[in-house]
């Protein structure tokens, strides 16, 4: 992939998604000069010293903002303005570019009125055409702007991988294909694209010998006015010395075929880094119809990004059960594999404020284990940087067990983590079915659903008799539960592994442990050992436990 209008081409699709900024003409105007002058400066190195400051991800995501907000505040003709400079070699065939698809349902359509369709995996690195004149290499030029590019011809007769001398009918011939960076056994779906595009484009683009040449590799993807069909064309290019064509070339059918393949070229070992894969028809018009932009005969079907740059709409404070106040971002909402991802947990309030995180400000969003996003990094910084200020920190572990209205948030937290599967596993009760009841019924403590009748919960507002009577039972069921989840519910701050093993049935033995005997359970040292004695026999806690036991709970 290269920089420049394929970037510009392949983000248009983005425009039907995307929300513009609620911003005055004035800020506009100095957010967009502001990336505009970054991407410059991006594309300045990246062309002409052969060097990335920025991962290739990160750079297409932000060069589709800045055309997002150009396209949001009509400066759309500074965008042509902005394109790096072709080069002054022409190409004898005009590279297309390739169009995506979104889905497998575009591909489809597109698919039915194509034939003779062959897949290959879409090679991330850097596009060149290749000309042989009477079997020799004469010229090799950088894709450039489509229709020129620069000539590259002393750096590529150094790849050992591209013949330096062909016959048959490669003699007289003009080639298209993808420079990569060779890899043994690279997994995509593992591995992502470790910045290979920009390895290579550097190796090409330095006044030096790059020991990078070495190892770099050619995959041819177009010939051009070359063979009237595909097979002859995949046996003579083996023939000539690019054998990887064919290898990775193959008929397909069906838009499951394609599926197939590509999920496999996704999670399977391959010899370079992809982003996708391309499927074309075979037949091509003559190479002098070619022109940037009009590849009608070839489409890509991108993987998934495993990362998305998203905007900060909002910073905001939550109070977990802890006590402990938490940091979390709003998003404008990104796609993330089959996820929706609208919100991202900052940490907490030391974290937030070492990231330097403002509404406006564009962050990079991934899913980490079991699909829970995560805020990868900071890509840039709005100029607009008004932060909220954080809530005094007035929380702890032993305040919000009753209802108050400063402390409604810890105490809808602490009712949605009692209700979980591994404490009480009342199901049914999320936190918005926690806030229904507490609307409509009288909450005093974090247990007093307890004492609510079957009659009660049936005649709950904005709920029906049959829900209100399944939770009866549920709550019904959670007083049967184990003693050890009761005083997980209560919030008793034992380690997993300590409370795996702790061997006790009654609120009275955890009373009579001292500091030595807590530290025999594993993971509790002498401080935890202490909070233990401390969140045991404080009040409030001591309260608790006693209308649990006039509540009949098994063991208070």
């Amino acid at each position: 992939m290269w920089r420049g209008l394929g970037v510009v081409m392949l983000l248009w699709s983005s425009y039907g998604l995307a929300i513009c900024p609620a911003w005055s003409p004035a800020q506009a105007e100095q957010e967009i000069a502001r990336l505009s002058a970054q991407i410059a400066r991006w594309d300045k190195a990246y062309w002409q010293q052969g060097v990335s400051d920025v991962n290739d991800d990160v750079y297409d995501q932000l060069a589709a903002r800045l055309k997002q907000w150009r396209h949001c505040f009509g400066d759309e003709q500074a965008t042509e303005a902005q394109m790096p400079a072709g080069g002054s070699i022409r190409h004898p065939v005009s590279h297309t570019g390739v169009s995506k698809v979104a889905n497998k349902a575009a591909l489809r359509q597109w698919m039915r009125s194509h034939q003779d369709l062959w897949i290959q995996p879409k090679v991330d690195g850097v596009a060149v055409t290749l000309v042989y004149r009477q079997g020799q290499l004469v010229q090799a030029t950088s894709r450039g702007d489509g229709l020129k590019g620069e000539d590259w011809t002393a750096k590529v007769k150094r790849i050992a991988a591209i013949p330096a001398r062909v016959t048959g009918p490669l003699a007289n011939s003009v080639l298209q294909g993808e420079l990569f960076l060779r890899r043994d056994n690279h997994v995509q779906h593992q591995m992502g694209g470790m910045n290979a595009r920009a390895k290579v484009a550097g190796a090409m683009m330095r006044q030096d010998d790059s020991a990078l040449l070495d190892h770099i590799g050619i995959f041819i993807w177009a010939w051009p006015d070359g063979p009237a069909t595909m097979d002859e064309r995949l046996q003579a290019l083996t023939r000539a010395g690019f054998d990887l064509t064919e290898s990775w070339t193959h008929k397909v059918s069906s838009v499951e075929e394609v599926e197939k393949l590509r999920h496999r070229w996704l999670t399977s070992p391959l010899p370079f880094v992809t982003d996708g894969v391309v499927i074309r028809s075979a037949q091509e018009p003559a190479g002098n119809r070619w022109l940037p932009g009009d590849g009608s005969w070839v489409i890509a079907w991108k993987y998934a990004p495993v990362a998305r740059i998203a905007e900060v709409r909002s910073i905001t404070f939550a109070v977990g059960r802890t006590g402990r106040i938490a940091v979390v971002a709003t998003l404008e909402p990104v796609q993330l594999d089959d996820k929706r991802v609208q919100r991202v947990n900052l940490g907490s309030i030391g974290r937030w404020q070492a990231l330097d995180i403002a509404p406006g400000d564009q962050v990079q969003v991934s899913l980490a284990g079991q699909g829970i996003p995560r805020l990868d990094s900071v890509v840039w910084r709005g100029s607009n940087r008004q932060k909220p200020v954080p809530p005094a920190s007035r929380f702890t572990p032993l305040t919000c067990f009753y209802a108050s209205p400063e402390c409604h948030e810890q105490f809808m937290a602490r009712l949605a983590w009692l209700s979980s599967k591994d404490v009480l596993d009342i199901k049914g009760v999320g936190e918005s079915g926690w806030r229904l009841l507490h609307q409509a019924h009288h909450f005093e403590n974090i247990f007093s659903w307890l004492a609510w009748t079957k009659e009660q919960l049936q005649n709950t507002p904005g709920m029906n008799a049959t829900r209100g009577l399944m939770l009866w039972h549920r709550f019904e069921f959670a007083r049967k539960q184990p003693f050890r989840r009761w005083i997980a519910a209560l919030g008793v701050p034992l380690p997993r592994a300590a409370a795996k093993a702790l061997n006790v049935h009654s609120w009275q033995q955890l009373r009579e442990k001292d500091a030595e005997s807590w530290q025999q359970l594993p993971g509790v040292g002498k401080e935890n050992a202490q909070k233990l004695i401390a969140f045991i026999h404080d009040p409030t806690i001591a309260t608790l436990a006693a209308w649990l036991g006039e509540q009949g709970i098994q063991g208070f």
